[in-house]
């Protein structure tokens, strides 16, 4: 493997791991102020973080 790859991978790795951690931290926020929309917040996050992590997936293997 090439270095450019190596840090390419790195910041894709990084990138989705501060995504899904911000999607999951707002999604506490909300739920604690909303605690009756528990359902509905938790089903937003999971799907958000199923995007991210699936863009996050086809990123590595483009790099």
């Amino acid at each position: 493997m090439e270095i450019p790859v190596m840090v390419g991978a790195g910041l894709v790795v990084i990138g989705v791991g501060l995504g899904i951690g911000r999607i999951g931290g707002s999604a506490m926020d909300a739920i604690a102020r909303q605690p009756e929309a528990y359902g509905k917040i938790q089903t937003a996050m999971l799907i958000a973080a199923a995007l991210i992590e699936g863009i996050g997936f086809a990123a590595l293997f483009a790099v």
